[in-house]
């Protein structure tokens, strides 16, 4: 099995301290339907940046404006569509301090749960744990005015016109820009001592989560591919520099749609000169991916789920406990040291 495969970058249980063990997941993400990727409010214009084409020759020296998929606009959906199951199947905890249950955003993790210990938390003047999925910013293949247009927007009244009944007209008209359908993005992500099942739903979360960006329940429509997977000492190139790579790699002139059997073609040629690059020390064939991605997909079918997360919730059963609660210094100007674990 390719999990087997993996075995000696795989934590045999969750630890605290790490080990220096590494996964790489290099992933194709594909918009399926306008998406749009910003800042939050309006007017804003796409993320984008400024950067070499490519690593190589020309394309070295020519600068482009590539689209950005920020790491968080990455991370939150996935992490998001994870706790629906644990929530489902109850394996969510309640925050210590005032008893809610545990959720995002509101400074109040449980600090106990399969999403804290894998994606981190920092509560408020108590402990914290890092995140071990590494992710950082996924850079488009074409340039941005290639993949970018503009729509206008408009909301009418009920009468079907843009004035009311007093003959006002409507102010709801605007001009955004969104990201075009057939749009890819590369990515690279970092997994650090994670153990099988960790894995599995690490795996889960990036396969199964298919709304990104604003406005996700009308747009933002994705699809992920995992095109490779390394296991190593380090970490691997980074996002930016698969891209431009790749970018050398295809044929040129390169126009809106790319065909993505090419690119994809183009992208496994890149990563396939990693095996000897920055401490690699396995690399899974296309017959063992497939047989990971088939494992993921077993362990989270509607049969297994239940079994998997909740295997998964009692892997950290030893490290589950409630943190005592501070005692206040008694004399004045003295400080009572607190632990931490990060």
């Amino acid at each position: 099995m390719s999990i087997s495969k993996l075995s000696s970058v795989l934590a045999t249980s969750y630890e605290n301290f790490p080990k220096g063990r590494f996964i790489t997941l290099v992933v194709l993400r594909t918009t399926h339907s306008e998406t749009i990727f910003r800042t939050e409010g309006s007017g804003e214009p796409m993320c984008s940046e400024f950067v070499q084409a490519g690593l190589e020759g020309e394309n070295q020296k020519t600068i482009i404006q590539r689209l950005v998929m920020t790491k968080r606009k990455q991370v939150a959906p996935e992490r998001r569509y994870g706790r629906e199951h644990l929530r489902a199947h109850e394996l969510l905890y309640t925050n210590p301090k005032d008893g809610s249950l545990c959720s995002l955003n509101t400074n109040a993790p449980c600090e106990m749960c399969v999403d804290c210990f894998l994606y981190g938390f920092a509560a408020g003047g108590g402990g914290a744990q890092k995140s071990r999925i590494w992710t950082e910013d996924a850079f488009s293949i074409l340039p941005a005015s290639d993949v970018v247009g503009d729509r206008t927007i408009n909301a009418i009244y009920e009468t079907g016109t843009m004035r009311d009944e007093k003959g006002n007209p409507s102010t709801a008209l605007n001009t955004s820009e969104y990201i075009k359908p057939g749009v890819h993005f590369l990515d690279v992500v970092t997994l650090k001592d994670v153990t099988a099942d960790e894995l599995r739903y690490i795996i889960g979360n990036i396969l199964f989560t298919s709304r990104y960006g604003a406005v996700s329940s009308r747009v933002g429509r994705m699809e992920n591919e995992i095109l490779g997977v390394f296991g190593s000492i380090t970490e691997l190139p980074s996002s930016l520099e698969l891209v431009q790579a790749t970018y050398d790699v295809l044929g040129k002139p390169l126009e809106h749609p790319l065909n993505i059997n090419q690119l994809i073609t183009a992208s496994k040629q890149v990563i396939a000169n990693w095996k000897n690059k920055r401490g690699v020390s396995v690399q899974l064939s296309e017959e063992e991916l497939a047989s990971l991605v088939t494992d993921v997909e077993t362990n989270w079918s509607e049969a297994e789920r239940d079994n998997f997360l909740k295997r998964l919730t009692q892997s950290y059963e030893s490290f589950r406990q409630v943190a005592p609660e501070k005692k206040k210094a008694k004399a004045k100007g003295k400080n009572t040291p607190v632990e931490v674990e990060i």
